[in-house]
């Protein structure tokens, strides 16, 4: 396999690692090179695009539920708060993405209104103060211009 092949191919990897879609991903890539096309690229652009997705929180080698990262939250609610809280993190609006951000920002917003918070969001069952995180992500989220799915 070539060499233009192997970096293409991380490339779409990436891209299924940090959820970017084909519109998104030839928008990176003509930011990037110029070109939106993978096939028109020389190696030197695509090293260019795997290092974009890199910036963007690419980690090549890293497969999904390698040892290392957590499964995915047993409920769908909580999922959305993880999902909200990545879209933040994507965007860049965030000074610690990933779940221990997540969880100080539990501790920090709702402690003093709770009186105790959860040690990890996974451990959260009451749906009111569930409900209320996914409130306060998506008020954020408007507020940064993030876009809800």
């Amino acid at each position: 396999m070539s060499q233009a092949r192997r970096l293409q191919r991380t490339i779409h990897a990436g891209c299924k690692q940090l959820g970017l879609d084909d519109d998104t991903r030839r928008a990176l890539q003509l930011v990037a090179t110029g070109k939106d096309s993978l096939a028109a690229m020389t190696e030197t652009e695509l090293q260019q695009v795997v290092q974009a997705l890199r910036q963007r929180g690419f980690k090549p080698g890293v497969k999904p539920g390698a040892k290392g990262r957590y499964k995915p939250a047993p409920r769908a609610d909580l999922r959305m708060i993880h999902a909200l809280w990545g879209a933040l993190g994507r965007a860049g609006k965030l000074q610690k993405p990933g779940r221990d951000g997540l969880n100080a920002f539990l501790r920090s917003r709702f402690e003093r209104t709770w009186g105790a918070v959860p040690i990890d969001v996974d451990a959260m069952t009451d749906w009111t103060q569930i409900s209320a995180v996914i409130d306060a992500l998506k008020d954020w989220c408007r507020r940064e211009g993030v876009p809800l799915k």
